[in-house]
């Protein structure tokens, strides 16, 4: 038993050594980002901590001074088996929490509102406003199996596991899934959204300090999860400028074909670029048509909205119940075109 005690001691002093090691180099990053969405939450986790607190140390000091002062060897202390009630005890008891309550419900309430993700940014940090005339960034973003990729559509441009966006420019992330639900995270730049196939997701955000910083998956989504991750870069303007650049001369082009094959299950991609990408690529991806001759879903949509069948027939197509092919389909568009051309007010 002795030696039990005695081997114990030394490991949880280890232990201990190893924890505190690792928190010193750990950079913690939550509570200190390179982004001004980020810092914002980050100091939001603090405030509600701190008030948090203002229940929980009383109650842990407490704790200890009635154990000592009322401990068994204490014959001095005031003994009253009847005692049942305070007034005052009472109050002090119920009204605290509950004004504690109330303030991390107030705080919650804006945040959740001043913080929204899909909300444009209207500053650059605490202390300088956006002007009215700077341009967010586009972003487009494709969570794969297991690798991202980013479409740049004002640049022309993607990427695979490799993002970069100009400092002190906010950024406006559009995010779609490929094939299962996932969740994009760069803690250095703002809070988790999570991306889901046929569906789009918004996130807007902003890096005010140049570097590299992690991104990756941050929800599980098979085997390939652990390498899901990439390199979020903050660059100057100029820098942005010459990554830009660097990609469309050194990058291949991305079409329908070439996106297929990349689609395919792939665990820790290497960074790819694409000088150039097939205009519409993402919009297809998103409704989820980047094969030849597949419908895509808001076509599909817009057919129902018009009644589905009814109104194939209404306009002369008089499709097969059971076999709906390429030819079909680019029936079915063109005429849904032709219809919302017709439809379209006439400028004044």
């Amino acid at each position: 038993m002795s030696k039990t005690m005695k081997l114990r001691g030394p490991a949880w002093l280890g232990a201990a050594a190893l924890a505190a090691g690792l928190a010193g180099c750990s950079k913690a990053v939550v509570l200190n980002p390179a982004g001004d969405v980020a810092a914002q939450q980050g100091q939001l986790v603090v405030t509600a901590t701190l008030l948090m607190l203002i229940i929980i140390v009383p109650v842990i000091l407490l704790t200890f001074l009635f154990a000592w002062k009322y401990r068994q060897a204490n014959t001095e202390a005031d003994y009253d088996p009847d005692w049942h009630h305070s007034t005052t005890l009472e109050l002090v008891i119920w009204t605290v929490p509950l004004m504690i309550i109330i303030a991390l419900g107030a705080l919650t309430w804006i945040s959740t509102h001043k913080l929204d993700p899909y909300r444009p940014l209207d500053r650059i940090d605490a202390a300088r406003p956006l002007p009215a005339s700077v341009k967010p960034l586009e972003i487009q973003v494709v969570a794969m199996d297991w690798k991202w990729a980013f479409f740049y559509p004002e640049q022309g441009i993607a990427t695979v596991n490799e993002v970069a966006a100009p400092v002190d420019r906010p950024i406006v992330f559009k995010l779609t899934s490929t094939s299962t639900m996932n969740a994009f995270y760069v803690p250095d730049l703002a809070g988790m959204i999570y991306t889901m196939p046929g569906m789009q997701t918004e996130l807007n955000a902003i890096i005010n300090k140049a570097g590299v910083y992690h991104g990756f998956s941050a929800h599980y989504s098979g085997p390939g999860f652990s390498g899901m991750t990439f390199k979020f870069h903050g660059l100057k303007d100029g820098d942005f400028d010459k990554w830009v650049a660097d990609v469309k001369g050194t990058g291949k082009a991305l079409d329908a074909k070439t996106y297929l094959a990349l689609a395919k299950p792939s665990e820790r991609n290497p960074v790819e670029r694409f000088a150039s990408v097939e205009a519409g690529l993402y919009d297809k991806v998103l409704n989820r048509c980047v094969e030849d001759g597949k419908m895509c879903m808001h076509h599909m949509m817009a057919i129902d909205a018009n009644g589905g069948e009814a109104y194939l027939k209404a306009v002369g197509l008089n499709l097969p119940q059971d076999v709906c092919t390429a030819e079909n389909s680019a029936r079915v568009i063109a005429s849904l075109e032709t219809r919302d051309a017709t439809r379209a007010p006439t400028p004044q």
